[in-house]
């Protein structure tokens, strides 16, 4: 699988060569309701338009359960771009993406204390 990194989009030096905006063409809200962590996973469907050198990687990217976090981070493209991307992914029907599970676990505050406490150590 090809690293975007590795593509004409962007160069070591230089950064990024074409703004973000222009991978989306210049949309900013999808059409599938998508949260950082919701899990994409392909279909195995190919799509039938030609879709761009962003929407393929991230395709690539999604052969296992892949939350848009992670996509956005292997593609260095803000989130919601990403979200654009993937969701463009979903209208064609080559992902399916589904939101995190959330238990209804009440939150511990002992080990929300520890945490933040480390947090503060950290600083």
């Amino acid at each position: 699988m090809p690293a975007p990194q590795d593509g004409p989009l962007l160069d070591d030096a230089a950064g990024r060569l074409i703004r973000p905006y222009t991978v989306s063409n210049g949309r900013t809200r999808p059409t599938t309701v998508l949260d950082l962590l919701s899990l994409v996973m392909a279909t195995g469907s190919r799509p039938q338009g030609q879709l761009g050198p962003e929407h393929t990687v991230a395709l690539e990217l999604c052969d296992g359960p892949t939350s848009v976090a992670e996509i956005a981070a292997h593609l260095r493209l803000p989130a919601v771009v990403t979200k654009v991307l993937v969701s463009d992914l979903v209208d064609c029907g080559a992902v399916t993406a589904h939101a995190p599970a959330f238990h209804d676990m009440p939150t511990d505050r002992s080990l929300l204390e520890a945490v933040l406490d480390g947090l503060r150590r950290q600083l």
